[in-house]
């Protein structure tokens, strides 16, 4: 096999010189962007988070006067099929005068006062009267003014009635449809975090105004009401002439109102109880009659006993209910004690679903579960530090799966799913650091932010680094006290330190410096270093690592070894070592068995990313491929993958894209004729990872024209269109064969796939056809699938923005998506601008092709909000362009 792209000498240097060339004058677009902006708007530019006025009801922080007690909070949702959706409620908070005031600041969003709310007092004071009530909308704030003072110490009461709208904006109170036999059905449901427990009910809503919750739910007795408590009553009442059942919950543990659910559907469940403990899994009656429930079920289990383990605290709840929805805004939310989930994160069906589908449940399932005791049992005081609670999760969630499937070695893999992929993001001049200041982080938009690659995926990576180095038991030690000591109230990230230390101090480690002053160089600040060793002379240097060497942010003192050296960030500790490929270094096509797996795959990231710096040549980087062509494991091939997609994105409208279809063809080949000779792509490979790999092989054999896999893949799917009944396609290999046949296809196959969507009732399923029929080639066939995307009725609003992007993953449905998001910016930047991350990961996904100055004047010359977006929060694996 050649070296290079191989098809001539003279062709393949040729591409590599392009490749190469290109390469090495990316710079990132949003900062080029960012500063285009800055020069036009130098007079203009304000501190977006400076509030107004000095008034407390224009600051988006409530000030600490008041401290709530209780809620007893009863919501009767409308939930008539084809009618606007609403829910009328009545709340009353009980809470504590922490500082005299004259003034009370509570949430609500978008709630219509129907009764003017009153205040009485608990103690030996009566309550001050009202003498006006103000709603500010900017800040969410209901405003009650009052004509004395509240007296520090003393208890009061506020009581209001209100009515809300049950929309389908999925947060807050909203609504959700399916159908079920034709018939048309309404969920109304619940998404608080992080800050639209006000849309549900006038309440103190951040995360350190913890408090105990009455929940009380009116509806259809046809229906199921749920809610983080169990049931304690349910009774028929007549209400305004209508027959209601009112179910009545025990009250909460002390929580944050961002933990809040409460549900009305038709849904039904199957259960088990382990040592008294009532776990249930509810969805709709036909995914759980047919069996769909049954994984989740099976390994919740094992799961919770894990993590009661770990944590050294039982589980502090009476009951762990899961339930599948037809619309949700992410993959899963960790109400406490009943957690919410897309159905493609929960439901599993057996012929239906994939190895992927799997690993997906079960790690979703580990997060959501690990949640219970950090986050909800010991919460963080605000959001700036929610890379603590998200990036814990996210790292234990491998433990927990991996106790469930211990088969499947799936600790490794949080390598290529975090580590690598934060790695692309975190090189950025546009990334950020872990925790930000609390005054830094302050209105709803600006914390979904929040809630992006960064917080997840760097938080775990740090903390994988953090136990590694302080060892498992230490850091469990730590971790167990820190729980016991902060149950039911909030922290700083900090306070897990200083447990941390205390194991560290206990168990006769010994440390260069403090767990503080180690992982303070890791979370409050961004990047990471490049190690270089000087193999002549022993001399170590390192840097602050970035992908455009030229956009380097201010920083401080860089430390290595108590040597210090005036460069950029200080750094002690490793959570993803960047190998140095020195020239000569890997002269072969073939590798040595005693590199590791893992290691095999690193060094292709670490090369790449090398490359992609300017620091080694990339034709170096591409020598490290050179392997892949006897390689069987999936690690090495997922990471090759990975980097060569950047490629793609980069050149599949060059010159160089032929020359490098033929160099991945000629490597991919050895792969598909093993799993030929394996399976016969008849049957599954026996490991968790050698099944992902086989999809590799044939999704990458396709692409890149093989015969053998284009033949067999169009076979399969003619076979599915002759007889729809009888799918012929291996769960594992759909996604791939879907999208294979759907590009080697016209009209008839995408209108196949758009049927069997529609008839489609397993959810993951649904999936994969949708993601497939972006794959079409014929450009009309994609514009009418972008105006699906505008039609909740064709696509669901969840679904939506995935979908575009999918659409713009296609070279030839790219520059239509871009296209269709301007034409349509208005509409999709409402209904999607403000969600966590929906928005965000559209942005991004239009743009991840451009390479050139036009492209990027056309994104300075969007709305402002844009590129806002585009250079604060980063979630795509590479947004790194040319700009010349």
């Amino acid at each position: 096999m050649g070296k290079g792209f191989y098809i001539s000498k003279t062709v393949g240097i040729v591409g590599i010189v392009l490749a190469a060339g290109a390469l090495a004058t990316i710079t990132a677009l949003p900062v080029a962007c960012s500063q285009e902006k800055s020069k036009n708007n130098e007079v203009k530019s304000t501190d977006p988070t400076m509030a107004p006025s000095n008034e407390p009801w224009d600051q988006w922080r409530l000030p600490q006067t008041l401290s709530p007690q209780t809620y007893n909070v009863t919501l009767w949702p409308r939930l008539q099929p084809d009618a606007t959706g609403l829910f009328s409620g009545l709340s009353s908070v009980v809470f504590r005068c922490v500082e005299k005031t004259n003034l009370i600041l509570i949430h609500s969003n978008k709630l219509n006062m129907t009764k003017h709310p009153t205040l009485i007092g608990l103690g030996s004071k009566p309550a001050p009267t009202i003498e006006s009530i103000v709603m500010h909308t900017k800040t969410q704030y209901m405003a009650i003014h009052l004509k004395e003072e509240l007296t520090a110490g003393e208890s009061y009461e506020l009581y209001t009635e209100f009515l809300g709208e049950l929309s389908d904006d999925l947060g807050g109170f909203y609504r959700s449809e399916y159908y079920e036999n034709g018939v048309k059905k309404v969920v109304a449901t619940t998404q608080m975090q992080a800050t639209d427990a006000r849309k549900a009910f006038p309440c103190f809503d951040e995360p350190a105004m913890k408090a105990v919750f009455h929940i009380t739910l009116y509806h259809d007795p046809a229906t199921v009401a749920l809610s983080n408590g169990v049931v304690i009553d349910e009774v028929d009442i007549t209400v305004d002439d209508t027959l209601v059942t009112r179910t009545t919950f025990a009250p909460t543990e002390v929580m944050s109102t961002y933990l809040l659910a409460f549900i009305v559907s038709d849904f039904v469940f199957i259960e088990q109880n382990i040592e008294n403990l009532q776990i249930r899994i509810f969805a709709r009656q036909e995914a759980i009659n047919a069996g769909q429930g049954q994984y989740a079920l099976s390994v919740t289990g094992p799961i919770l006993k894990f993590f009661e383990k770990y944590y050294n605290v039982p589980y502090p709840l009476p009951k762990s209910d899961q339930i599948a929805l037809p619309d949700f805004n992410t993959g899963a939310m960790e109400n406490w004690g009943l957690i919410t989930y897309r159905e493609t994160a929960l439901l599993y069906n057996e012929e239906i679903s994939s190895n992927e589908n799997k690993e997906r449940i079960i790690t979703v399932i580990s997060h959501e579960l690990a949640h219970q005791w950090f986050g909800n049992l010991v919460t963080i005081r605000w959001w700036n530090d929610l890379w603590l609670n998200e990036g814990f999760a996210t790292y234990v969630e491998y433990l927990g799966a991996d106790e469930a499937e211990p088969d499947w070695n799936i600790k490794d893999l949080i390598v290529l799913n975090d580590v690598h992929k934060v790695f692309a993001i975190d090189a950025l001049a546009s990334s950020h650091p872990l925790s930000s200041k609390e005054e830094e982080i302050q209105r709803p938009e600006q914390i979904s932010e929040m809630f992006d690659t960064i917080s997840y995926s760097k938080g775990a990576s740090v903390l994988r680094m953090l136990s590694t180095f302080l060892t498992e038991k230490v850091f469990t030690q730590g971790l167990q006290t820190y729980l016991d000591h902060f149950k039911f109230s909030n922290t700083v990230y900090t306070d897990l330190w200083e447990h941390l230390q205390k194991a560290v101090d206990s168990s006769g480690t010994t440390l260069p410096k403090t767990v503080q002053e180690i992982m303070d160089r890791w979370i409050l600040q961004m990047g990471f270093p490049v190690v270089t060793i000087n193999t002549a002379t022993g001399q170590i240097t390192q840097e602050h690592f970035l992908l455009d060497p030229e956009t380097k942010p201010e920083s401080g003192l860089y430390q290595f070894h108590g040597q210090r050296k005036k460069q950029y960030n200080p750094y002690t500790g490793c959570y993803r070592k960047l190998v140095m490929v020195m020239s000569g270094f890997w002269p072969t096509s073939t590798l040595p068995d005693s590199i590791p797996v893992i290691n095999r795959a690193q060094i292709i990231d670490d090369a790449f990313n090398l490359a992609k710096a300017g620091i080694i040549e990339t034709t170096l980087a591409l020598r490290t491929t050179l392997f892949l062509a006897s390689e069987t494991e999936y690690m090495p091939w997922e990471s090759a993958l990975d980097n060569l997609d950047y490629f793609y994105l980069m050149f599949d409208r060059t010159e160089v894209y032929g020359p490098m279809q033929t160099y991945v063809g000629n490597k991919v080949e050895g792969l598909f004729d093993y799993f030929t000779r394996l399976t016969n792509w008849e049957n599954l490979p026996p490991g968790h990872t050698d099944q992902y790999n086989q999809v590799n092989a044939l999704r990458v054999a396709c692409s890149t024209g093989l015969e053998a896999c284009t033949t067999l893949v169009k076979t399969w799917f003619q076979q599915w269109m002759e007889n729809p009944n009888v799918n012929p396609i291996k769960a594992n290999l759909r996604s791939a064969v879907y999208c294979s046949a759907i590009a080697a296809g016209g009209e008839k196959e995408w209108n196949f796939a758009w049927e069997m969507f529609e008839k489609a009732t397993v959810a993951s399923e649904k999936d994969k056809l949708r993601a497939a029929m972006a794959c079409a080639t014929e450009p009309w066939l994609l514009n009418r699938y972008l105006k699906y995307t505008l039609d909740s009725n064709k696509i669901r609003k969840q679904d939506a923005t995935s979908t575009i992007i999918s659409i713009a993953s296609n070279v030839v449905g790219q520059p239509l998506a871009w296209d269709f998001v301007r034409a349509n910016w208005e509409y999709i930047f409402n209904e999607y601008g403000g969600k966590s991350y929906l928005f965000p990961n559209l942005i991004i996904g239009v743009t991840n092709r451009f390479s050139t100055p036009f492209e990027l004047e056309q994104v300075c010359d969007l709305p402002e909000n844009f590129y806002i977006y585009l250079t604060g929060i980063l979630y795509s694996r590479y947004l790194h362009l040319n700009v010349y």
